[in-house]
């Protein structure tokens, strides 16, 4: 190789690096080598270990760790390309080990308020679903929910505070109000903790008639993961 042409290509490889949001590394992915070991690392060997009850959970991993500290990055400090990355992982998880492999599934994120997600820029749990859907090619409706109340941040509240917070969050979007499908919603979110965000969309889904298989997060809470008791999100 001349090295004209050798040096041009080191010239054009260090355009091309960028850093990874978790630790400031060079990399010509979106995440470096070394963080996306230390996420892949979070992941449940069961994803399906919740998926029972009134609404089942399919967790990808446990909320906590580097887990805990990407999503916060992909959330608070502008990095929607982390919720595509967790959503192709959610999405193999989903393949592998689907609690409903040959059920007819329709995919439907968590909404945010819409002043929310004009200051954030996007809603991480859409771009997850959207990452989740081209991986396992599920049918989305990004729209299937919207969430027409702003309601408090849910921390430091109590289950009853929580379930307050967020009645009547949520209506069924225009397509589900035109027309009501019989096809099961898959609810999709970032993170499942409590249980009260999953318990608002699943009551307004079931309102309108429309059956909600369960929700599928990236990071799920998790008490005692010896036993893997879950907290209700």
């Amino acid at each position: 190789m001349p090295s004209w042409t050798h040096n041009l290509q080191g010239l054009l490889n260090l355009f091309l690096q960028s850093h990874c949001p978790l630790c400031q590394r060079s990399t010509s992915d979106i995440l470096c080598q070394y963080c996306a070991r230390q996420l892949q690392n979070c992941g449940q060997k069961n994803p399906c270990a919740s998926w029972q009850g009134a609404v089942p959970i399919f967790g990808w991993g446990v909320y906590g760790g580097s887990l805990k500290r990407a999503i916060a990055v992909m959330k608070y400090e502008n990095q929607p390309n982390i919720a595509r990355i967790l959503g192709a992982w959610l999405g193999e998880a989903w393949l592998l080990h689907s609690p409903q492999p040959h059920t007819q599934i329709l995919v439907v994120p968590i909404p945010m308020h819409q002043q929310k997600q004009k200051q954030r820029g996007y809603n991480q749990a859409a771009l997850i679903a959207e990452s989740f859907c081209q991986t396992t090619k599920l049918k989305l409706n990004l729209n299937g929910l919207e969430r027409v109340r702003e309601t408090q941040a849910q921390f430091g509240l109590s289950m009853s505070e929580r379930e307050k917070n967020l009645a009547e969050a949520f209506v069924v979007g225009k397509e589900f109000r035109d027309r009501c499908t019989s096809t099961s919603v898959l609810l999709v979110d970032d993170i499942y903790t409590t249980g009260a965000t999953t318990k608002s969309a699943v009551q307004t889904l079931h309102q309108s008639g429309i059956k909600v298989l369960g929700l599928a997060a990236v990071a799920i809470a998790i008490k005692d993961q010896h036993t893997s008791t879950t907290k209700q999100k």
